[in-house]
């Protein structure tokens, strides 16, 4: 674990977007934690979310064009996340976003920012069943650009509910033949645990979860 991951744990405990408890998925699993990027709700917590994006985006060593944040929570992540590249890492970051309903007066289309051309990377908060990303593969097709890769805060790294043994980002990185990247996965979130030596029977839930659920590396 890299110490920006380390830190990203500890700004998510700090700020309760990541808790520790019993929280049922809406895939019916009981899970210990639960990662809810729509607390990063204010202009503190989102310049530090910008920054721990970009730090994972040039560590995952991703060539891109343009930065592309689906609406509507990877709105302010991709906005975030270009302004912490300039800021923190001195690269010039184009980003783009899209409208949920097309706009037929003056400068019209769907896409807002950067036109979407050459290589893009999606900023997302998450990848759950896959539908948001794959909406935003199309969009990117549609543009004539190419799919260089995915970046979302977190990987569960468990296996999807649908019988293919794949976590749904797995799937993902099939089907489209690109990485897809998290700043933090579970394993990072349990090794942080174990770190601390604090959290006994939370780890101890963590590790049953993630023997019943996790992904076959």
């Amino acid at each position: 674990m890299k110490e920006y991951q380390r830190e990203f744990i500890e700004f998510a405990l700090q700020n309760n977007v990541l808790k520790f408890g019993q929280f049922t998925l809406k895939s019916g699993r009981v899970s210990p934690y639960f990662f809810n990027a729509g607390l990063f709700n204010s202009g503190k917590t989102l310049g530090a979310i910008g920054r721990f994006y970009a730090a994972a985006l040039v560590d995952a060593g991703f060539t891109y064009d343009v930065l592309f944040g689906p609406a509507y929570k990877g709105i302010p992540l991709v906005c975030a996340t270009a302004l912490a590249l300039t800021n923190e890492h001195k690269q010039e970051a184009p980003f783009a976003f899209n409208r949920k309903e097309k706009k037929y007066h003056g400068e019209g289309g769907d896409i807002v920012g950067t036109p979407l051309s050459g290589k893009i990377v999606v900023v997302d908060d998450v990848i759950t069943a896959g539908t948001a990303i794959n909406e935003s593969i199309g969009i990117i097709k549609a543009n004539n650009a190419e799919l260089a890769g995915v970046l979302v805060a977190v990987d569960r790294a468990e296996v999807a509910p649908d019988g293919s043994g794949k976590s749904a980002i797995q799937a993902v990185q099939e089907k489209n033949g690109v990485p897809v990247r998290a700043i933090i996965t579970m394993d990072h979130i349990m090794e942080f645990m174990e770190e601390k030596g604090t959290y006994g029977e939370q780890l101890t839930l963590m590790r049953e979860y993630k023997a019943q659920y996790g992904i076959k590396q």
